[in-house]
């Protein structure tokens, strides 16, 4: 869905932040999860702004923002591919909430096909493969001990923390029998490794959530910094793998479209990339059955909450419609992973 057009004044405001003469609004971006993104040109420069919908500033949205701001300032300087701030206002009287303006990237986000400029072959998928994982593994090496992260992680029992955090919303909001849910809860919740030595992590890390270059299989940058924190780096490995490869437990498998570019025969497979990122951290992969199933697990919480939505006539898209299927058959999968099976 495209956001919507910004205020007039938000372009003065960018002109006077920025130093820039001219500008104007050039397009508003898809994607960004539940923000508005909007692109700005100058000349042949171009930023940024990404801000919460004006009908839905709550709390949290804003929050979210904020620690994008924050986070990608705090990781600036070291090899992370993300887009630089521009600049930062919590001025509500310029457009009535925050907003962050960031970097133009000129990338493409990947979905179900590649761009016509890349060579149709399992290779050029596996490149995108390989440099996704080491790019998680560059941000999984930034120091946690920087100033400017002491408050944007709390990585104490954070493992713990989610699955009691999703049994309870599940228990609050139910909206089907889902037996599965709870009993695997209570397995994760009983199986959970030791605390292993935190990292800066993305929170929401896959394919969809960075820019490929448009002339060669390459990640550009790395976009959507809302639920970034200092937490369990094995979290974002085990996301980035949910959806990758042809190899699914589940026929068909949950979410059909999401990195359907790498369901191909041939493609690297999930356990050499994570065999890949943790050669490059020196980290071992002794509970990556537990991770697994913990990425299908919480996935599966956390959408159950729109289906519910979807049954109260609230959302009425084809992606929530699905869920009827998706949310049983990440629970499935998040079994037999927790079984080795993935």
């Amino acid at each position: 869905m495209m956001s919507a057009v910004p205020p007039e004044q938000l372009a003065s405001w960018l002109e006077s932040a920025l130093g820039w003469e001219n500008i104007h609004f050039h397009s508003a971006l898809s994607g960004g999860n539940s923000n508005l993104t909007w692109r700005f040109q100058s000349g042949d420069r171009a930023c940024v702004v990404r801000t919460p919908p004006v009908n839905d500033i709550s709390p949290t949205s804003a929050r979210g923002i904020q620690r994008e701001a924050e986070m990608l300032q705090a990781i600036e300087g070291f090899a992370v591919r993300a887009p630089a701030v521009l600049a930062w206002c919590d001025d509500a009287s310029v457009i009535g909430r925050s907003f962050l303006v960031q970097e133009f990237v000129d990338g493409r986000a990947l979905t179900d096909t590649l761009p016509g400029s890349y060579p149709n072959t399992v290779d050029t998928v596996n490149s995108l493969g390989a440099d996704l994982i080491d790019q998680l593994a560059v941000l999984h090496c930034v120091p946690t001990d920087l100033p400017a992260l002491a408050k944007l992680g709390r990585p104490e029992r954070f493992v713990a923390r989610q699955i009691e955090r999703w049994i309870s919303v599940r228990q609050e909001h139910s909206v089907r029998e889902l037996p599965a849910l709870f009993a695997l809860g209570e397995w994760l919740g009983a199986h959970v490794p030791e605390a292993v030595a935190p990292a800066v992590i993305h929170g929401d890390y896959h394919l969809d959530n960075t820019l490929a270059s448009p002339d060669e299989p390459k990640i550009l940058a790395i976009i959507d910094w809302e639920l970034a924190t200092v937490g369990d780096p094995y979290m974002d490995v085990a996301l980035m793998l949910m959806f990758w490869g042809e190899y699914r437990t589940q026929e068909p498998p949950a979410f059909t479209a999401l990195q359907s570019i790498s369901r191909r025969s041939g493609v690297i497979s999930r356990r050499e990339l994570a065999g890949r990122w943790a050669e490059s951290v020196g980290r071992p992969l002794h509970h990556m059955n537990f991770y697994m199933a913990l990425a299908f697990w919480r996935l599966a919480a956390i959408i159950e909450g729109a289906y519910g939505l979807f049954l109260a006539g609230q959302l009425t898209s084809d992606y929530a419609r699905g869920l009827e299927y998706d949310v049983p058959a990440l629970l499935a999968e998040a079994e037999r992973a927790a079984r080795g099976d993935w």
